[in-house]
């Protein structure tokens, strides 16, 4: 079968489509005959190198995917022909092995696509609004980078939960895509004092390097801001927490252990059932162009999920 392989650190020249061995499931696994693959940053920061958790080399990128149970070991609660979506390892491939608790029914109203852009992105939504970020119903929540696959999101869970969102994007096109979404608040990120006159109780935070100084100055009295991505370090005064008695939280899904990761899925999958999260696609590439992609998904004016076709 063919697979995306990483045999060294560094650009999206790294990414070689190979000829790989198929896998077979073990005890608790099965085997997903793959038809779309979800594009995270976390694809792109673990090639380089840059992020804190290494792999080894040689490996096969990509965590999130969607598909069509193969096989499986004695004891998994799934069937051959069996649609999937999963959130495992090795995914950029015609073919992967999953563990059985990684992998989940996919509704019948989603597509492919849509369930390749379930795992990472409406999975860290979730866990930053309700586990790091305690949302509760009522509160004014702002999200920053609302239109990329994490933002969509994060908007369509939080709207379903009752919260007034306020959500950023760059540009008219982007505005315009928030407002489709039915952000209430739809900002761009791109004008001068785009935050002036805002007071959130929770800020979910994409680019905390750029963003956190005046995310702490914006938010509301015992306001709370989650990170979830960062690009580089910056100068902060941490005096802006004490004054409004602020939390700032990191979050990453690498933490959340297997019972809170069943429990987030499955109050997903009762959002995707009855309608209201419904996954976003943006762009498409061929498994043999996740170079592209890679290049795609780190670029400014994300408009929902990318999404690679083996």
């Amino acid at each position: 079968m063919k697979a995306i392989q990483v045999r060294a650190y560094g650009g999206p020249e790294v990414l070689e489509l190979s000829e790989v061995p198929t896998p077979s499931p073990g005890p608790g696994q099965a085997l997903v005959a793959i038809k779309a693959i979800g594009v995270n940053p976390v694809d792109v920061y673990l090639h380089t190198g840059a992020y804190t958790r290494k792999i080894a080399l040689p490996y096969t990128p990509g965590s999130d995917a969607a598909g069509i149970i193969e096989s499986v070991a004695a004891g998994v609660p799934f069937q051959p022909g069996d649609r999937v979506y999963i959130n495992g390892t090795g995914v950029y491939a015609e073919k992967a092995v999953v563990d059985a608790g990684r992998v989940f029914a996919l509704p019948a109203a989603l597509s492919f696509e849509q369930g390749a852009a379930i795992g990472v992105p409406f999975a860290t939504a979730h866990r930053a609004l309700f586990h790091s970020g305690e949302a509760r119903k009522g509160e004014t929540v702002l999200i920053h980078g609302a239109s990329g696959g994490v933002g969509v999101a994060a908007v369509q869970i939080a709207l379903a939960a009752g919260l007034t969102v306020i959500g950023t994007a760059g540009g008219p096109e982007g505005v315009a895509f928030l407002k489709s979404l039915g952000v209430q608040t739809a900002l761009d990120h791109r004008a001068p004092g785009y935050l002036e006159g805002l007071q959130p109780n929770l800020i979910i935070e994409m680019l905390a390097n750029q963003n956190l100084s005046e995310d702490l100055r914006i938010a509301a009295f015992r306001g709370r801001i989650v990170i979830i991505g960062s690009r580089g370090a910056l100068n902060l005064d941490p005096r802006a927490t004490m004054t409004k008695d602020l939390t700032v939280r990191g979050m990453s899904l690498f933490n959340m252990s297997d019972s809170e990761r069943a429990a987030v899925h499955a109050d997903l999958g009762k959002g995707f059932a009855n309608g209201s999260l419904n996954p976003v696609i943006g762009q498409k590439f061929a498994l043999a162009d996740a170079a592209k992609a890679h290049a795609a998904v780190m670029a400014a004016g994300a408009r929902g999920k990318i999404v690679l076709l083996p």
